[in-house]
């Protein structure tokens, strides 16, 4: 992929511009380039220097919610096109943003690269309440239960979440793979998860191998 078109992606996410970020996207389709490829090191790149500039208070609410704007008209572009001779039937997930917490960029930058890289996803949304997770994951025979928090506060239902699924059968029938900004490796252990997810692209490597690993019975 151009390292020029990548940067003007970079570029135009930053600024909140979701005239400039849709039409780069379409650029994107008529060149035939892999649509996950300017989602992973275009828009998601450019949104994690967002969060940064938020996390310094270089930007305030009003910059996040432009540049969550900016990607998801270029995610209205791209989502046709997403997995278009890729990879099919990974597994299914059940994703949302732990309850208490409205906040959803990340999961749905989560969602769209899952679904691109062949898993169903159903979404939840965001301020979901635990005990909805067990419950969609059980309607739907779910491989993977994905919660995400962007606060301190709400993460703090996520240990609660594993308890149930083990309170409720066994707690090998589903996986359970965190994520969100204040979410660290060692939290994610401590709560009993099976998988924690870094990022948006690491979060669906992860779901691959539990997906491959519920699936061999492990």
């Amino acid at each position: 992929m151009a390292t020029e078109l990548l940067e003007q992606i970079i570029e135009a996410t930053i600024a909140g511009d979701p005239q400039r970020c849709a039409s780069l996207a379409r650029e994107v389709v008529r060149r035939g380039i892999d649509p996950l490829t300017a989602i992973e090191q275009g828009y998601s790149k450019a949104m994690a220097i967002v969060g940064e500039k938020f996390a310094r208070l270089e930007y305030y609410l009003p910059e996040l919610i432009r540049c969550a704007d900016a990607m998801k008209a270029a995610m209205e572009v791209l989502r046709p096109h997403l997995g278009k001779g890729g990879q099919k039937g990974q597994g299914s997930v059940v994703l949302g943003t732990i309850q208490g917490d409205l906040h959803d960029l990340g999961k749905n930058i989560v969602r769209t690269m899952l679904e691109a890289s062949g898993f169903t996803v159903h979404d939840l949304g965001s301020n979901v309440p635990v005990r909805q997770f067990v419950d969609r994951a059980e309607e739907h025979n779910a491989d993977i239960i994905a919660a995400s928090a962007i606060l301190t506060t709400t993460m703090a239902y996520m240990p609660d979440l594993v308890k149930l699924v083990g309170e409720t059968g066994p707690r090998g029938r589903f996986k359970v793979l965190l994520g969100g900004a204040p979410v660290t490796p060692e939290f994610a252990a401590k709560a009993g998860a099976d998988g924690y997810g870094e990022n948006a692209a690491r979060a669906v490597q992860v779901a691959r191998d539990l997906a491959g690993a519920r699936k061999g019975g492990k």
